[in-house]
């Protein structure tokens, strides 16, 4: 019989390569929120797979930043780079191109003094033909001395097997990590504001999503069932606010009503959403707000 294997795998990459729908789709749930724009995750998350072969506790993180514009994005490059400490084996995904930039080369620098075995994930595969992947993974091979390289679709879930089969042979052998129902070691509270932080992103203006966080007021489930949930939109300035709420509230009634069904399917139950929206001029860069709005050094 085969020896029970636990241990992390670090999802890795540049912004908006699909980090975070790849481990989605690989646990079978929606944990991690996901849209076009760059740095939608800006804390690591652990979601757990379970399987007979053993446990799997991926850690998605946010794209690495070459230069931080704000206190945030240091965050969020600090955060990057001690996840990779946390590993047992590191996932760098990366889009079906040959061409390798400046920042890949960084990345492998990182990796390189990191020590740890990595498996290149190329990701997106559905959407080149099979001689184009060819060369992809050719130009890839001198970037670093890879311990596998593995195409995936994380949208189409192709190539899941290769991969779950290929991140067991470098996770050690040991007891799980979390009791093999736990999915996330996200809270619910957590969850929610990331939820709402996806809504806006998707429904707002380029400029504004990048400056705006989420914080919860309140997160309560009566005896009944229903949940009562108040959040904030955090902005940086007054106009941003007003294209937030939007004429008559549109806006803000549009990403409460989609927030609110994504968490009635994530509670299977009724929610109650209530949202405000404030103006905290400059909070990227006010390290008593990052700390407030869960941006917090310590645990990175």
């Amino acid at each position: 019989m085969t020896a029970f294997k636990s241990g992390f795998a670090a999802i890795i990459g540049r912004p908006n390569v699909g980090k975070s729908t790849l481990m989605n789709h690989l646990i079978g749930q929606k944990i991690a929120i996901t849209s076009n724009r760059p740095q939608t995750t800006r804390n690591k998350i652990r979601t757990v797979l379970t399987t007979e072969e053993g446990q799997i506790v991926f850690i998605d993180t946010p794209g690495f930043i070459r230069k931080a514009k704000n206190r945030l994005g240091e965050y969020m490059s600090d955060v990057s780079r001690g996840t990779l400490a946390d590993a047992d084996v590191i996932l760098w995904l990366v889009e079906p191109s040959s061409y390798i930039g400046d920042g890949d080369r960084e990345i492998a620098g990182i990796l390189e003094a990191a020590g740890k075995p990595v498996i290149l994930l190329i990701n997106k595969i559905d959407t080149v033909k099979k001689e184009q992947l060819l060369g992809v993974i050719d130009s890839w091979k001198d970037v670093y001395d890879f311990a596998e390289i593995v195409p995936v679709s994380g949208l189409k879930e192709t190539g899941f097997p290769d991969l779950l089969e290929s991140i067991f042979r470098y996770l050690p052998e040991g007891p799980m990590l979390y009791d093999e129902e736990t999915l996330t070691d996200q809270s619910m509270r957590l969850i929610a504001s990331e939820i709402i932080r996806e809504k806006a992103l998707l429904s707002l203006n380029e400029e504004i999503p990048h400056g705006i966080a989420v914080t919860i007021e309140r997160y309560h489930t009566r005896p009944d069932g229903l949940t009562e949930i108040e959040a904030s939109i955090i902005c940086e300035k007054s106009s941003h606010k007003g294209i937030i709420i939007g004429k008559g509230g549109s806006m803000l009634k549009r990403i409460g009503t989609a927030a609110r069904r994504e968490l009635e399917q994530m509670t299977e139950g009724r929610v109650f959403l209530k949202l405000f929206v404030k103006v905290r001029k400059d909070w990227r860069d006010n390290d008593l707000l990052l700390r407030d709005y869960g941006y917090v050094r310590s645990d990175v």
